[in-house]
């Protein structure tokens, strides 16, 4: 999903103003909260963990609250919901600073990254490296305070945490490296409440994994002219044209396995209504993004946001019935 950036290269990326380099092209808004109210030393490294963009966190996010929901036998705990939005934001930070280390070179070369803190010089990449690490043990910190199997989940996961970045360059199908990564919550959150794994949490995930793929691959059309050109391999590039009816079957399956995930876990009616609601939102996607619009394919990559709250509505509603 993210795209990174890391430490200047030998042939450095022409600055603002510059051919393609451009801010108007630039997925950087210095009119935004971070250009207008930190200080300046602080900005690059909130770019690095793309505070400014909180899309991504909350796509993290809601696979764990939803494992959490799912598993608790009322309303969810909130003190675990917010450990776990906390390790959100910290491993989402750290996993972003750690793709833009790895593509910095890449991201130099690409018109709506190449302003990012490490392919313009504003960061270094042993600066970086100590920001990630710092990430990571804020991450740590809250795992460690989960039961025993949700630690060992928790560190299961960093294999696939430190391989996604390397995905686009040896596959076509990066998108699902990255559902297998942000969905992993949905297995830490039910195991944080129960302390054993089951059929349901692994439904969620497997829906989750194909969620992560459709709305990924929407991003992905962003720079697909770019990834072309230098190299890099996407989901986008793989599916052309056909990426709509793709995407039509990556959500309508996720949507199945969630159905089968609540009907294990014993929700009530309740549940379908929310995710009926969800089901509409992710068809309202597939059938209206225009991929050949950067715009709109980032528009409706974030109105996924809906569909996390949908579902964890359905979940803690289906409940009560």
């Amino acid at each position: 999903m993210a795209r990174s950036a890391a430490s200047p290269d030998p042939n450095p990326p022409p600055q603002a103003g510059e051919g393609e380099g451009t801010p108007e092209a630039s997925d950087i808004d210095r009119s935004d909260w971070v250009g207008r109210w930190l200080p300046e030393g602080a900005e690059p490294y909130a770019r690095l963990a793309r505070l400014d963009r909180p899309i991504g966190t909350w796509l993290l996010l809601f696979p764990a609250w939803w494992g959490i929901a799912l598993a608790s036998p009322r309303w969810p705990d909130p003190v675990l919901l917010g450990l776990f939005a906390l390790g959100a934001v910290a491993m989402r930070g750290a996993g972003c600073t750690l793709n833009d280390i790895a593509d910095r070179k890449y991201d130099g070369k690409v018109a709506r990254t190449r302003m990012r803190p490490l392919p313009s010089g504003r960061v270094t990449v042993p600066q970086a490296t100590l920001f990630m690490l710092g990430q990571a043990a804020v991450g740590a910190a809250v795992l460690v305070s989960l039961n025993q199997i949700s630690i060992v989940l928790g560190i299961a996961v960093l294999g696939l945490i430190a391989t996604y970045p390397f995905m686009k360059r040896i596959t076509w199908w990066p998108q699902l490296f990255l559902g297998l990564n942000f969905n992993w919550g949905a297995l830490v959150g039910w195991t944080a409440v129960t302390g054993a794994l089951a059929g349901p949490p692994l439904l969620l995930y497997l829906g989750g994994i194909l969620w992560t793929v459709g709305y990924d691959t929407i991003y992905a059309h962003q720079d697909k002219e770019d990834d072309a050109r230098i190299g890099v391999k996407s989901a986008a590039l793989a599916l052309g044209e056909r990426t709509r009816q793709f995407v039509f079957a990556f959500y309508g399956a996720a949507v199945l396995l969630w159905a089968i995930a609540g009907v294990a876990a014993g929700l009530g009616p309740w549940f379908r209504l929310g995710l009926a609601a969800a089901t509409i939102q992710l068809f309202w996607q597939a059938a209206r993004v225009n991929t050949e619009d950067p715009a709109d394919c980032l528009a409706k990559f974030r109105s996924n946001r809906w569909v996390g709250w949908l579902l964890l509505a359905g979940i803690v509603a289906g409940h009560f019935t």
